[in-house]
């Protein structure tokens, strides 16, 4: 490998582009990423899986020509699957249970020109918001270790924080890839429901709230990758509205004078407000308003409905059974309560007993509370809010008070994010503040349904006035 270039803080973007000019080539690019795994996971345990040696012959072989020809990438452990590789989706039982089908999402990563090295450590099913699954040992936190990643992308972002790789896949039914994105001082964009298609096994997943995108380090990174991933393939349940073009060349672009609503705290009880998360919004604000947008204190009415996490919770219990009896068909046995947390036999449990009515009713009032939402952005053209309520806790916090008071810790600390993957709204958390202690603490932007090239426009225009590219966490490798 070139010695002169050090790739190891470089985005993907940038590592594609040293490639395409011949100054480096795909080999040397899985090589620095394969020793930087080496070297940095012992610490964070955030990569469970590695696949170095095919990774070497396909860097080696014919690429697809796409945008990231060559660039290293990451898995995580739960969706986007290849055909003959394991995917344990944080479960112990599926440990080795190699998968038969190739996602469509593979395809693509593999068709933008990727080289997939691994699988990242992600939480039983996804269904907490920190990486400690009971079968695999817990993510670290590149910023301090001691503390949580964040989950459900959370092997994910600790591997591109810690310089691993520039990006790493990612998805997020409940927070999953802004909530590590913020944990992990990184940039965390959640597409538009229906933006990246989750076949050909899944429709929809989560009554849709389900999406997949990738935690990277730099905007360009974010708007290109979803260009690359959001394909209009047929057979999708439903789609996404187009953009004007390719978000890539959003980066840079004028967004105007925005009307932006202002978000701080949560309303209502159980959700934690820490003085820090309130900081990093009013930082924002002051940013957002010397970059001549008109700022002020708003949001919609109907975010904090307490009935919401109600409805959330029936579709989250009725798609954990179905998908552990999928999981029970393809491993050809019964999956006891006792090989999995209480929080998913519980969910597995209230599955079980939900009629179809039911299960029709919550989905029912999420459209009626979603039309309500989305009401707020006909006079506003972004909400800024904190992207979680609290700055990254220690390990074993949501556990430390036993299962029965896992749920409401994990309510807590999302106040913020759930809300939108049940209404289908794009939304970005950026790094924009750390705390004395050195911790990252995430701002989250929402925009309307299918405005990611709006989101991309003023994100890029706050990662210029505010770079952070240069922070890096205390590792020592």
């Amino acid at each position: 490998m070139t010695e002169a270039i050090d790739t190891t803080w470089l985005d993907a973007t940038a590592q594609a582009d040293l490639v395409r000019r011949g100054e480096l080539t795909p080999a040397d690019l899985v090589e620095a990423a394969i020793a930087r795994i080496e070297a940095v996971n012992p610490q964070l345990d955030a990569v469970l899986r590695t696949r170095f040696d095919q990774a070497r012959a396909e860097a080696a072989g014919g690429l697809p020509d796409g945008p990231f020809r060559g660039v290293p990438i990451l898995l995580k452990d739960l969706g986007c699957m290849v055909a003959g590789e394991a995917t344990s989706f944080g479960l112990g039982p599926l440990r080795e249970l190699a998968w038969p089908v190739t996602s469509y999402l593979a395809e693509q990563f593999r068709a933008a020109g990727f080289i997939h090295l691994g699988r990242t450590n992600v939480p039983e099913l996804g269904t907490t918001v920190t990486t400690e699954a009971r079968s695999f040992p817990p993510a670290r936190n590149p910023w301090h270790t001691g503390h949580s990643t964040g989950g459900s992308s959370g092997g994910s972002a600790a591997a591109v924080a810690s310089g691993m790789v520039a990006v790493a896949h990612a998805n997020d039914g409940g927070g999953s890839i802004r909530i590590p994105a913020s944990e992990c001082g990184l940039v965390g964009l959640k597409p538009t429901r229906a933006r990246v298609s989750q076949g050909p096994l899944v429709g929809e997943g989560w009554a849709g709230a389900t999406i997949d995108g990738a935690v990277t380090r730099t905007v360009r990174d974010a708007a290109g990758i979803l260009d690359a991933i959001s394909a209009r393939l047929p057979g999708e349940p439903y789609y996404a509205p187009p953009w004007p073009g390719p978000l890539a060349r959003e980066v840079g672009a004028d967004p105007g004078r925005l009307r932006i609503g202002l978000l701080d705290r949560p309303a209502g009880e159980g959700f934690l407000d820490h003085p820090e998360c309130r900081a990093a919004v009013a930082g924002a604000g002051r940013l957002l308003e010397s970059l001549g947008h008109a700022v002020e204190e708003s949001a919609p009415t109907a975010m904090f409905d307490p009935e919401f996490i109600q409805h959330f919770t029936v579709i989250i219990a009725a798609d954990t059974e179905t998908t552990m009896r999928a999981f029970e068909t393809a491993l050809g046995r019964t999956i006891e309560d006792d090989e999995i947390e209480p929080r998913n036999a519980a969910y597995r449990a209230n599955g079980r007993t939900l009629n179809a009515v039911t299960y029709l009713q919550s989905r029912a009032w999420l459209g009626i509370w979603a039309r309500q939402m989305a009401a707020w952005w006909a006079d506003y053209d972004l909400l800024v809010t904190p992207t979680v309520g609290a700055p990254p806790p220690e390990l074993g916090w949501f556990t430390a008070a036993g299962a029965e008071a896992e749920g409401q810790r994990v309510v807590s600390f999302i106040p913020y994010t759930a809300q939108f993957n049940m209404t289908g709204q794009p939304a970005i958390s950026l790094p924009l503040h750390w705390t004395p202690a050195g911790l990252p603490v995430g701002v989250q932007l929402v925009a309307a349904f299918g405005r990611e090239d709006l989101l991309i426009r003023v994100a890029a225009q706050v990662e210029q006035a505010a770079p952070w590219a240069d922070r890096r966490p205390p590792l020592h490798p």
